[in-house]
């Protein structure tokens, strides 16, 4: 699931980059599942869609919906897909609140509901949930473990709660989960987020955590990232055993054009159904990500996708993307459309 950005958005100046980024991102995931794209009405509809069936997005695989957005961060405000005994999906739209207040979110927090009520997702599997979480600020082993970030989930801007047992609660309680791995340091500059897990920390399967590293005693990340590894050192798995830790490398600094770094990070990447999209900023750090995911990922195939038009707005690939797994139907009413059910995260 994707947005598409918008004149009207922050973008700026560097819109075109945004949607050349997000087209690369779409064709690479058509290759493996059908792809959702929002788009915020009707002229730019058909535009995108003609453009996405022409740089190889199959028709098939290709649903388009329609609704205004903020901006183009589906992670967050997208639906959160729980599976209910059986394998029936129910969708949970939980309140955005544009990052603690930090920014407008009022369209993007209609988003999930306004396709629901056009038809892009059954209605019997939506659910509305009046409390704010950030598909970003929680990772998943798919097995009942949550990873999050003390930083984020339990900052006040949110659900103006900072009782580690109420939200832990709330997350069991919503998503089924068992238990919550809380991390207290790591962070990247230039995120807005309060921390969101999946710029620093990532699942990759029950037993694998792949997480941001800094090795140059110099840069400010050096520190936290260093206390962020000590932390993921001594979590254990259900089973009681040690995380295998997976080491990703920060790229060389970006800057926007006030001289601000960017958090530019490979813990972004993206599962669909075959492969790792991995985010690539042009740096020779790119290879090294590559190669470290493909080593833990040996039945995945590993796609870079250029990110450096992304990160300029301080996300990259996962933040842009949200998954719909199996069990959820999508539908279209565009003549492009198609009937589908797509797939990835475990």
């Amino acid at each position: 699931m994707l947005t598409w950005p918008h004149p009207d958005g922050d973008w700026g100046e560097h819109l075109e980059e945004a949607e050349a980024c997000l087209e690369q991102l779409a064709v690479a995931a058509a290759q493996y599942e059908p792809v959702l794209v929002t788009c915020p009405h009707a002229q730019a509809t058909a535009r995108v869609g003609n453009r996405l069936r022409s740089a190889g997005v199959p028709a098939e695989r290709l649903v388009l919906g329609e609704a205004p957005s903020n901006d183009i961060w589906t992670r967050d405000y997208g639906p959160i897909t729980v599976l209910c005994p059986g394998g029936r999906a129910r969708l949970l739209d939980f309140c955005f609140n544009g990052w603690g207040e930090r920014f407008p979110a009022a369209d993007d927090d209609r988003l999930t509901r306004r396709l629901t009520e056009q038809g892009v997702f059954g209605s019997e599997s939506y659910r509305r949930i009046e409390w704010v979480l950030e598909g970003g600020s929680i990772d998943s082993d798919g097995a009942g473990t949550l990873l999050s970030t003390t930083s984020c989930l339990l900052n006040p801007n949110r659900n103006h709660a900072t009782d580690r047992d109420e939200v832990e609660s709330q997350l069991c309680a919503r998503l089924g989960a068992r238990r919550v791995l809380w991390l207290e340091s790591g962070s990247l500059l230039g995120d807005d987020t309060d921390g969101h897990v999946d710029m620093l920390a990532r699942f990759v399967d029950r037993e694998t955590i792949a997480h941001v590293v800094c090795h140059d005693p110099d840069d400010p990340h050096y520190e936290p990232l260093r206390a962020l590894g000590a932390e993921l050192q001594g979590l254990r798995t259900r089973n009681g055993e040690p995380y295998r830790l997976i080491e990703l490398p920060l790229p060389a600094p970006i800057h926007d054009e006030q001289g601000r770094r960017l958090p530019a990070t490979y813990a972004n990447f993206v599962f669909v159904n075959g492969a790792v999209l991995v985010p690539a900023y042009g740096d020779p750090a790119d290879a090294v990500a590559c190669a470290r995911l493909g080593r833990a990922c040996p039945d995945h195939r590993v796609v870079g996708i250029p990110a450096r038009g992304l990160i300029r707005q301080g996300g990259s690939l996962h933040c842009a993307t949200m998954q719909l797994p199996e069990g959820v139907t999508i539908d279209s009413p565009e003549p492009f459309s198609a009937r589908c059910a797509g797939g990835s995260e475990g």
